[in-house]
């Protein structure tokens, strides 16, 4: 059974939950990075694997017992407040990160190539006792990144069938460290499609869109959440590449709107220190509650 947050967890879950929305809104960076790096993804893959689709049929035949023993089994408090976290960045944040990287693209860029080089070092100290196979591990998904970051674009319309597997994509991009949901959305060709369908509260299309990244998320994250069980150390590993490979994009769009070394380096380094700032807060509350 979960556990009730008490208000000051509740308060660092939903400002997580901000950050993840916010750089979900950004093509190329990865709200699953955020929760990565704040020490909360493998407790939201685990909430979202819990998840079961039996469910649906406890509640139409009206078991209740059996539907409460289902939801006992997820970590509800959590992600009701995560949700929030990320609701609200969608909604507040997205003009801001679009005007930011309209007006000032090679600074923001450089941000968060800093913030994904410093998190893929953090996260690759966290695997004990790597060898040759965790290397190799981060070889394939550091490759895997790069070619998915090279990914040109896709022109294949805006009908509800799209719309829902360009969710499905999307939203399990999203929980991958690295792989960016918003970037895969940009790929389809859906990006500002969406972002115009968001504003106008256009709802079929907002509902394709969701319910594609619903369907997709419960289906792909109990295969996650199974295999950072069982192979934590390679997945860890694997998914640094990602992240690694991914920053690829990150450098190349900044690249477009200017020259990322002279006009970013000072950005790149503040991105660097955040995440350093964060997991040194994180080690020490660590420390602190051991």
């Amino acid at each position: 059974m979960s556990r009730r947050p008490d208000a000051r967890e509740n308060a660092g879950i939903y400002l997580r939950g901000l950050a993840m929305g916010a750089c979900d809104i950004v093509p190329g960076v990865s709200g699953g990075t955020i929760a990565l790096i704040t020490g909360i993804y493998e407790r939201l893959v685990g909430a979202i694997g819990s998840v079961d689709p039996a469910s649906a049929k406890h509640l139409a035949r009206g078991d209740f017992g059996s539907l409460r023993t289902d939801l006992e089994k997820i970590d509800i408090p959590f992600l009701v407040v995560l949700l929030a976290g990320i609701g609200t960045a969608f909604l507040l944040m997205s003009r801001v990160i679009l005007s930011l990287l309209t007006y000032h693209a090679v600074e923001t860029y450089s941000f968060f190539l800093g913030l994904i080089i410093a998190s893929a070092v953090a996260i690759f100290l966290e695997i004990r006792s790597p060898g040759a196979a965790t290397v190799a591990y981060l070889a394939v998904g550091t490759g895997a990144g790069y070619l998915i970051g090279g990914l040109g674009h896709l022109d294949v319309g805006h009908s509800l069938p799209v719309l829902f597997l360009t969710g499905m994509a999307a939203l399990c991009a999203m929980i991958l460290p690295g792989v960016s949901g918003a970037y895969i959305t940009l790929v389809l060709n859906q990006y500002e499609f969406m972002l115009e369908a968001l504003r106008a509260l256009s709802l079929p299309e907002i509902f394709a869109y969701v319910a594609g990244g619903v369907a997709g998320l419960l289906l792909f994250t109990k295969a996650l959440k199974y295999l950072l069980a069982t192979y934590h150390g390679a997945m860890l590993a694997l998914l640094t590449g990602l992240m690694l490979g991914s920053a690829r994009m990150l450098w190349e769009k900044g690249a477009e709107a200017g020259d990322m070394v002279a006009g970013g380096w000072l950005f790149f380094l503040v991105g660097l220190a955040v995440v350093g700032a964060v997991e040194y807060t994180k080690r020490r509350y660590q420390g602190s509650v051991a």
